[in-house]
């Protein structure tokens, strides 16, 4: 059998990871707010803090990261349970990340005139759509 070896703790209800080119993973924390950076030895760092609910990631053709944000919740205690949206709740969003600074910007929180609730989960295909 396989050894399991644990390479980070604390994380608050991880989704989302992309491997990057240094052997770090970037995932969201839907009940952190943020997109975290866990390099391959375990090291812990924001990589943006969107606020909300960050679940889905993937990288772009541009390398950018995309997010889906699903605007956040309330979570009862271990995190991973909801009780609710989140007392600011507005909304879901797609957001574009700089890597290298964190920048986010939020790209989308409609579509056509349906507001976006909860969006989950990104991906991009060969031709970048």
């Amino acid at each position: 059998m396989a050894e399991i070896r644990i390479v980070a703790s604390g994380l608050r209800f991880p989704e989302g990871p992309v491997a990057m080119a240094d052997g770090a993973v970037v995932l969201g924390e839907i009940a952190g707010g943020a997109v975290t950076r866990v390099g391959a030895d375990g090291t812990k760092s924001v990589a943006a803090a969107p606020g909300g609910g960050p679940n889905g990631l993937a990288r772009g053709p541009d390398g950018a990261l995309y997010l889906c944000n699903n605007g956040g919740n309330e979570y009862a205690d271990g995190g991973f349970l909801s009780t609710g949206p989140a007392a600011d709740y507005k909304g879901g969003s797609i957001e574009r990340i700089d890597p290298k600074s964190g920048e986010t910007r939020t790209l989308y929180t409609h579509c056509g005139a349906q507001k976006l609730s909860a969006p989950n989960d990104i991906v991009f295909d060969r031709e970048g759509g």
